[in-house]
């Protein structure tokens, strides 16, 4: 049996990381959690290969955003999808292909769907930014 598609949940907010994670849970991933950019790296380093996909908060705390740790989960898996969310609006031009934007305050209706399409790897869908 193939092991379960693991997540990396980072999110600064206890309430949103905590959500976040039941929800890929109830949809059968594997959740690794960070608090922070500094955290998120750190996993990414000793366990970055068992991370399928990458759901993750923009502005984090500390000196490393979200930018820089999907930065660097792309570098180690070029072709794995990343979720941004953050709570400003529009598109960024830092997003990469084969990602997703979700703008906060999101509806868990809303993040169901994405993990949703990320268990059944379907990144290519176009995804409206929630407002």
């Amino acid at each position: 049996m193939p092991r379960p598609q693991t997540v990396l949940v980072v999110e600064d907010s206890y309430l949103l990381l905590e959500i976040v994670a039941s929800l890929c849970e109830t949809q059968g991933a594997a959740v690794i959690e960070a608090s922070s950019g500094e955290a998120a790296l750190t996993i990414l380093r000793a366990r970055g290969a068992q991370v399928d996909w990458l759901f993750t908060d923009i502005n984090l705390p500390g000196l490393i955003d979200g930018w820089t740790v999907a930065e660097a989960f792309r570098a180690q898996h070029p072709d794995r999808p990343v979720v941004y969310t953050s709570t400003a609006g529009g598109r960024h031009p830092r997003a990469v292909p084969g990602s997703l934007y979700l703008r906060k305050p999101f509806q868990v209706r809303e993040v169901n769907a994405i993990v949703r399409m990320m268990m059944q790897g379907l990144t290519d869908v176009p995804l409206r930014a929630a407002g």
